[in-house]
């Protein structure tokens, strides 16, 4: 069974035993988190949600805090040749094992707004 799953701004396609770098979550290494915005499961039967399905959610295991590759952002602007710099950035990650897909049964996401 697999479920497509959104945190972050970004949705993933997950299974048990897949190990994600999503945005960086409030949690410490070792806990347990769930994904409640799930919006779709597979499997024998797909289902659809609109936009979430009710009731499901997602279990993971956070492994750890990371730091993702270095993006470098070079700037030059013409006419100028004392003007070029280069700007670096590495986005803050958690990596995730998931652990269960649950159909049913979970606790109602929070509400947006």
């Amino acid at each position: 069974m697999f479920a497509v799953i959104k945190t972050g701004g970004k949705q993933y396609k997950v299974q048990s035993g897949d190990v994600l770098r999503v945005e960086k979550l409030e949690v410490a290494a070792g806990d347990k988190i769930e994904f409640s915005e799930v919006l779709m499961l597979g499997g024998d039967e797909v289902v659809v949600g609109s936009p979430l399905i009710a009731g499901a959610s997602v279990k993971a295991e956070v492994i750890d805090q990371i730091k993702g590759e270095k993006v470098i952002h070079f700037v030059k602007r013409r006419r100028k040749h004392s003007s070029q710099r280069t700007k670096g950035h590495r986005q803050k990650l958690t990596l995730v094992r998931i652990t269960d897909v649950v159909a049913t049964g979970a606790a109602a996401p929070a509400a947006a707004e």
